[in-house]
């Protein structure tokens, strides 16, 4: 989120002293980071956040970090309020509080960093494998083909309304220009799953872990040479693979897909963690989707985003550049890592 988008969304915290009445705490400080609060209580630093999502998601995330904790300590934990519940309703929007994690936001450049996230991204699976949850929505495993089946009727309904438009903007042309080649890149990965030990994998239970599904380098928090992970609101089900591919694309793309940080990832991840042949085959089925393109196009034809033409328009752009820097990169990691 952008700094502006920051300022904006925490306009719409509505908060008094009486809301913090509900905490057995007592607060000297309200500091506003990023889209959340950071209050200095008499009882430690927290964070305030406004929860977007619904009741039972909040409590998915609470029941998937009590799940973890004792096996992998190094997670957020919620602070309860007078009543013993970790939400609290106020003036019709539903918040929480929990502890602050202390440490630094990773650094992609950084190897060393690189080591310890993945080290530490290894151990969370581990400490995750066997969660059930009643929330079937959660569950992602056994349903990436479809996904990538409907990614491709979603690209060509963009197209066709890029297509209708009579006054075409630069990015309708862009976009046009480009979409044909990035459909192909979908049915690619449509056809690399169907090919693969995909839907085995997602039958064996050490495959499948809670994937934190949104590893930016803000939500990684490096103290004492140990990863500790924040923000769980994208949190699903599904397999391990999944998460990998994640950290791989937001560490990759702006380091012009050095397969360097790819192999040093996976090294690292598998001194505590396991990956066989088989799940890297369905990693690259996953590294092969051109997320990214997907991602503006989808913001920009169903208005997700509430951006300026210039921004998205700059967004795609960018996308675009790198299109030969991917190619090469996914080459690389078939003959080098995939070994195929």
């Amino acid at each position: 989120m952008d700094r502006y988008g920051d300022k904006k969304y925490l306009a719409k915290y509505d908060l008094c002293m009486d809301f913090f009445d509900k905490f057995d705490l007592k607060i000297n400080d309200i500091i506003p980071v990023r889209n959340v609060y950071m209050i200095s209580t008499d009882k430690g630093e927290k964070i305030l956040k406004k929860v977007e999502y619904t009741l039972d998601e909040l409590k998915f995330i609470y029941e998937v970090l009590d799940y973890v904790r004792s096996k992998f300590p190094r997670v957020i934990n919620f602070v309860k309020n007078k009543s013993g519940h970790i939400y609290t309703i106020w003036k019709g929007d539903m918040y929480c509080i929990m502890d602050m994690v202390n440490g630094k936001e990773c650094n992609f450049s950084n190897p060393v960093d690189l080591d310890i996230a993945s080290k530490g991204l290894a151990e969370y699976h581990l400490a995750s494998e066997g969660f059930k949850s009643s929330m079937n929505n959660k569950y992602n495993n056994g349903r990436l083909i479809d996904v990538f089946k409907r990614r491709v009727q979603e690209m060509e309904f963009f197209r066709s309304i890029a297509d209708i438009h009579e006054k075409k903007t630069e990015f309708d042309k862009i976009f046009i220009y480009n979409s044909r080649h990035y459909i192909r890149e979908i049915e690619k990965s449509e056809k690399l799953l169907e090919k693969s030990c995909y839907y085995k994998l997602c039958s064996e239970e050490d495959k499948i872990a809670v994937c934190h599904h949104d590893l930016a380098y803000h939500n990684i928090l490096i103290n004492d040479n140990k990863a500790y992970f924040v923000d769980f609101d994208y949190a699903i089900i599904d397999l391990k693979v999944h998460d990998l591919c994640n950290f791989i694309n937001k560490v990759v793309k702006n380091f012009a897909f050095d397969i360097e940080k790819t192999r040093l990832i996976i090294n690292s991840y598998c001194t505590e963690n396991t990956l066989s042949d088989r799940e890297l085959e369905v990693l690259y089925a996953m590294l092969n989707f051109p997320n990214d393109f997907y991602t503006i196009s989808k913001d920009y034809y169903t208005k997700r985003k509430n951006w300026e033409e210039e921004v998205f328009l700059d967004r795609l752009k960018r996308k675009i550049r790198y299109r030969e820097e991917r190619k090469e990169f996914l080459e690389e990691f078939k003959d080098t890592i995939l070994k195929k």
